[in-house]
């Protein structure tokens, strides 16, 4: 469902800007921000509302979810994201897939998904500590904030980047730019994940 709404946003907002970037990227971004944060709030009591792999595997090496399910986890978000790619395609009538042209490219770009996917584990993290009931309208609103702040638009999550890689719309990045993508996430992933494991302990 996230992958519906950012590639159906997005499609549908290119189809109405009428050629503004603008105003399509900032439709995109309300579209995402308050799916976001209606999943988030459907999901979290279920699955923790993992939707993403860094986030994965972040809590599992804190120590907050089993290793033996990471595998599933990934899985399941990664099968998750393409599948929304393809119904958000059906949806407006393009092909299922369609491998994307859109250049995401370049160590700017790397640093904006470094960034992007530091400020969300630290957002995660922070709010678990100190503000768990606001975690879904944090991480909603980085997100929307990381559209614009950012040089990638904030992807922050390679279940996403992957899946995104097959929408040939105003959301994809080529196939050839994810693996950037992806250790640029994972990078800022271990970075947050590790400064907060730091102030816990400075706490103790």
């Amino acid at each position: 469902m996230l992958l519906a709404a950012v590639v159906g946003s997005g499609v549908m907002a290119e189809r109405l800007a009428g050629g503004n970037v603008a105003i399509a990227l900032l439709a995109n971004t309300l579209a995402t921000g308050a799916a976001l944060v209606a999943l988030v709030l459907t999901f979290i009591s279920i699955s923790g509302a993992h939707f993403n792999p860094a986030v994965t595997i972040s809590f599992a090496w804190h120590g907050d979810l089993n290793w033996h399910h990471v595998p599933a986890y990934i899985v399941a978000q990664i099968g998750g994201a393409f599948a929304g790619v393809a119904l958000a395609h059906l949806m407006f009538g393009l092909p299922i897939f369609s491998a994307s042209q859109q250049v995401r490219f370049g160590v700017s770009q790397m640093l904006g998904e470094f960034v992007a996917t530091f400020g969300l584990l630290a957002t995660i993290w922070g709010c678990l500590k100190y503000r768990p009931q606001a975690i879904a309208y944090a991480v909603a609103a980085f997100i929307m904030a990381g559209y614009w702040f950012t040089s990638s638009t904030s992807f922050a999550n390679p279940a996403v980047t992957l899946a995104r890689s097959m929408t040939d719309t105003f959301t994809g990045i080529r196939p050839v730019d994810v693996s950037g993508f992806i250790v640029a996430q994972l990078l800022g992933a271990i970075a947050a994940t590790l400064l907060f494991r730091w102030f816990e302990k400075d706490e103790k």
